[in-house]
């Protein structure tokens, strides 16, 4: 009987790290299509094949339903609750890019742009192509005035992902506002 549990162990074990290989895989495959995308409505139906993957946890499906329920908060506006939600995640896997980028934006959206920024620091950390967190970044620069910094990371998400809607339409916009500030 112990034989038998040894090898269900084993088994369910050795899928989960096939499963988290598989995701970067996929990412990787991705990453590449977006960056060679040349339309918005194809580059959007990828971001949101990355994001899928991103919101998905690669081995714990409890923690993939916690981040949807701290997602689902932060429409309601509960941003608190949302928060601890957040951070019981990270404290059970501080390497998962979403949660991070999840409190992130909590973080914004209650004001506290220096902590939503060293959290964005984190998450680009552990997923350098996290073009959500450049952009999320480049708001919160906005918000702080530092036009020249959101300008920088609309640009590095640019260079991710080439056709999204967003950065196309923000970085002529904050551009324009470097060159007012400036004359």
């Amino acid at each position: 009987m112990k034989k038998y549990y040894y090898v269900l162990f084993i088994l369910i074990f050795s899928s989960l790290g096939l499963n988290a290989e598989t995701t970067n895989t996929k990412l990787n495959e991705l990453f590449i299509q977006l960056k060679e995308c040349n339309s918005q409505k194809q580059s959007k139906i990828l971001e949101n094949k990355i994001w899928r993957l991103w919101e998905t946890h690669p081995t714990n499906f409890q923690l993939t339903i916690d981040l949807k329920e701290g997602s689902r908060l932060v429409q309601n506006r509960n941003y608190l609750k949302a928060y601890n939600i957040f951070s019981k995640i990270i404290d059970k896997d501080p390497n998962w890019a979403e949660a991070w980028n999840r409190r992130a934006t909590t973080l914004y959206l209650m004001g506290k742009h220096k902590n939503a920024l060293k959290d964005i620091d984190i998450v680009l950390k552990l997923e350098k192509r996290h073009f959500g967190a450049l952009i999320g970044k480049g708001q919160v620069y906005i918000e702080m005035k530092e036009y020249e910094k959101a300008f920088n990371s609309f640009l590095e998400s640019s260079y991710i992902n080439p056709m999204n809607s967003n950065t196309m339409e923000l970085i002529p916009r904050i551009s324009k506002l470097i060159s007012e500030k400036i004359i």
